[in-house]
């Protein structure tokens, strides 16, 4: 799987970038998940600052374009993003309590 940046835009209000991007693959479409790590290893980020948004990928291609927000670290990524979107990306918040098993 190959990665190519095509447009980035800064966004200092919400302390992210937005990012446009091009994925060549050999196989089906790739995970969502392989993408933003993939993403965020070309951008040497954490994976968890990196939310897909969406991949489009043409009937027959080997080729899926992208949109992913790359955020300055993942709490902003929390702060800003829609919840359905941080469980799509897995990214689990970080102040989360441990569930303990209640005893009958």
């Amino acid at each position: 799987m190959e990665i190519e940046i095509i447009d980035e835009d800064e966004n200092p209000m919400l302390h992210r970038t937005d990012v446009r991007f091009e994925v060549i693959h050999e196989e089906a479409t790739p995970s969502r998940l392989s993408v933003r790590d993939s993403l965020a290893a070309k951008l040497n980020k954490d994976s968890d600052e990196v939310v897909i948004h969406t991949l489009d990928t043409k009937f027959g291609m080997r080729k899926t374009v992208g949109y992913a927000k790359v955020y300055e670290s993942p709490a902003f990524a929390r702060d800003v993003e829609q919840e359905y979107m941080l469980e799509r990306n897995k990214i689990t918040s970080g102040d989360e309590p441990e569930v303990e098993a209640e005893e009958a």
